[in-house]
């Protein structure tokens, strides 16, 4: 009989208002069960049938806010209540494929100690098509809909950082934050998780926003001086030249120019940046 340690995995998923989708990711944890893994899904005040889907997922642990906390503060109070090794972050609209995805990524980050976080290879309705699989490659984050993370490392580096927007960049800031403790970020090309953006359709100008405020955020607070003289002033400029060529997303994008002045002073407050070198590997890097 073997002794070897059993890694344990805590899967996650935050959801509101997705009933419909939901059964298609917890069916995929089904395909991907291993010994010590756990699944739990928190709901975030949904108001559909979601807390009567229990009952098909009995194995599940089932939390639910009575007062929406946003996806951010959801998985950090996930990760903040695991005691497992590992944190398997699976999107309300995202599955795995084949049934050996979650078992590939345990297996890498088992035998790679400086790496943090496996990225799992997304595909989606815009990206489509399958690639063949091949060796882990170094990336700059992962994408949220789907990734394996090391809680210790996530611990040590502070977890998710809230912003003012409700969603953008967080995956980003983490990544830079566990890239200045020197680890690292890898992809696992061809091991798929299928993301069915369920935002497609849909009126995405409150996305933008969002994404625009916590970007420039997460660059005031990241950013080394004096670089960021720079930095933050070429990101504005960039984002305005999208706005002349896009004029649909104009109004979203001054307001939340807008947000990011309100909030100015707390963003200050909470400035940690990195260290130069990380911050500028990190941006060559990052896909």
């Amino acid at each position: 009989m073997s002794n070897a340690r059993i890694p344990t995995i805590l899967a996650g998923i935050t959801t509101r208002n997705r009933a419909h989708i939901l059964p298609k990711a917890l069916d995929s944890l089904r395909l991907v069960a291993r010994p010590g893994l756990s699944i739990v899904v928190l709901d975030d005040a949904s108001t559909d049938g979601t807390p009567a889907l229990r009952e098909r997922y009995p194995e599940v642990r089932w939390i639910r806010h009575e007062r929406a906390a946003g996806i951010i503060e959801s998985r950090n109070e996930l990760m903040r209540s695991a005691d497992a090794d590992y944190y398997l972050c699976l999107d309300d609209d995202a599955w795995f494929m084949d049934g050996d995805e979650l078992g590939l990524a345990v297996a890498r980050l088992e035998v790679a100690p400086d790496v943090a976080g496996i990225a799992f290879d997304i595909l989606s309705p815009d990206r489509p098509d399958h690639r063949l699989r091949s060796p882990a490659q170094r990336v700059g984050m992962f994408i949220g809909c789907g990734h394996l993370l090391r809680l210790p490392a996530v611990r040590t580096a502070g977890y998710y950082a809230t912003s003012p927007g409700t969603y953008g960049s967080e995956e980003k800031d983490l990544c830079l934050r566990l890239a200045d403790l020197g680890l690292h970020i890898e992809c696992l090309p061809g091991v798929h998780v299928w993301h069915d953006k369920a935002w497609a359709d849909r009126d995405n100008r409150p996305l933008h926003r969002s994404g625009v405020c916590n970007e420039l955020v997460m660059t005031l607070r990241r950013c080394p001086l004096p670089d960021l003289l720079v930095v933050f002033p070429w990101k504005i400029a960039s984002y305005a030249w999208f706005w002349v060529r896009h004029p649909f997303y104009r109004m979203a994008g001054l307001a939340a120019l807008g947000d990011v002045v309100r909030h100015l002073g707390s963003t200050w407050q909470s400035r940690r940046p990195v260290r130069r070198d990380t911050f500028w590997n990190f941006h060559r890097n990052a896909r």
